[in-house]
């Protein structure tokens, strides 16, 4: 039999050109395809007595935040709120989960913004929220530190700025052929912008798309400094930053790609390529510290890479339990968290350079689209609260209590 790989244009699978059920009925099935045999599993049988003497990992959903009419495609944590992107829409929550009433009683007014496209992610930055649409344009939005969630934000822009495409306009060194008999500035994206995310002194906002671009933007005036064209042979579907400096894009052309700044020409240039998935990525995720490179894409598989002595990023194993495609990625603290196609979230410990699966958990009724997650500060365990949004328009918030070592 022949390897099932993700569809040309996988990346589409879970967005937006068509409504949710349709989505669902048409998730590719990837029963038949080998996850990465060439990658050793980090949770091989090697590795099955340190597994069973595991203490218990305790997790519960504490609710289910009802009111997307349409898949959630984006989560962030801003303080005590939660942001959450769909079609066009974006809501607040509070973060309140011990409260069974968490915003079911405002949930018509909880829609904070409105744009054009699906959501396909969202950075907060002080009082300004940016969001990635699927109409090719970012926005920027102010929000306010009330302590309800009943605020709207205001739009302080649409990038690129109508100052920034006029500028780039007037000298034809500026325009792109997007395709035949058609140009625009380099400064625009001309298809879905996938991911966004914010430098280590948050001056400067990286946007990555499906046009196969990353673009670099100055998040105190919006202005677009750089954009390299053709980073991948095919869409750009995630984008990770360390805090050294690198930077990390995931594509459908199964490959990531590290980038660095020149301090010469002040420009990124390409100083490697990571390859051992067989098929689109879609998540990318750094450990806290950067030394550790997660990768999860449609085979199935998180490729755990790990820094070596000379700086360079080399394949350390997979994690392999998932029965579909990886979607979705977090890290907090030692735990990694994964969704999936499957409909599940995985929660994944590496000690010594060993994993362990923690704990499955089950319950939405469709793929795990996004993932975020924070320290539980009101528990004086090892507790974790995180949040997964779904092709079955529910966010859910759950608790994990996770044994110490």
């Amino acid at each position: 039999m022949g390897i099932v790989s993700c569809h040309q244009t996988s990346y589409s699978d879970y967005d937006s050109q068509s409504h949710s059920d349709h989505l669902q009925a048409n998730l590719p099935t990837l029963c038949s395809q080998p996850s990465l045999p060439s990658v050793p599993s980090l949770t091989s049988k090697s590795h099955h007595r340190h597994q069973e003497i595991l203490p218990t990992t305790h997790h519960h959903c504490l609710t289910t935040l009802k009111g997307h009419s349409s898949y959630v495609s984006s989560l962030t944590l801003a303080g005590k709120f939660l942001y959450s992107g769909s079609d066009k829409e974006i809501r607040l929550w509070k973060r309140n989960p011990l409260d069974s009433e968490i915003d079911q009683e405002n949930l018509s007014n909880n829609v904070v913004a409105v744009g054009n496209g699906a959501v396909k992610s969202l950075v907060v930055l002080a009082e300004k929220l940016f969001s990635a649409h699927q109409d090719n344009k970012i926005r920027v939005w102010k929000t306010t530190n009330q302590e309800t969630n009943q605020q709207k934000c205001t739009r302080l822009a649409t990038l690129p700025t109508l100052g920034d495409r006029a500028l780039k306009s007037l000298l034809p060194r500026n325009q792109v052929q997007i395709r035949r008999h058609k140009t625009c500035t380099w400064v625009h994206h001309v298809d879905t912008v996938s991911a966004l995310a914010l430098s280590s002194d948050e001056s400067h906002l990286y946007s990555v798309s499906w046009d196969r671009t990353i673009k670099i933007w100055r998040t105190n005036d919006f202005k677009c400094l750089e954009s390299v064209a053709n980073a991948h042979d095919d869409a750009i579907n995630a984008v990770a930053l360390s805090n050294d400096g690198n930077v990390y894009t995931g594509s459908a052309d199964k490959k990531i790609k590290v980038w660095r700044r020149s301090s010469e020409e002040n420009k990124h240039s390409l100083v490697a390529t990571l390859e051992k998935h067989m098929s689109g990525i879609n998540a990318l995720a750094l450990s806290t510290d950067g030394s550790v490179l997660y990768s999860g894409a449609c085979d199935r598989s998180i490729v755990v890479w790990e820094k070596d002595d000379d700086g360079n990023m080399v394949v350390l194993g997979a994690l392999r339990g998932h029965t579909q495609s990886i979607l979705c990625l977090a890290v907090v603290s030692d735990l990694v968290f994964s969704g999936s196609a499957d409909k599940t979230i995985r929660i994944w410990r590496g000690v010594d350079r060993s994993y362990s699966c923690l704990a499955v958990l089950e319950g939405h009724g469709g793929p795990v689209k996004c993932l975020t997650a924070s320290i539980d500060r009101s528990s004086s365990d090892a507790s974790f609260l995180l949040y997964s949004g779904s092709l079955d328009c529910d966010i859910k918030v759950w608790q994990i209590n996770v044994p110490l070592l």
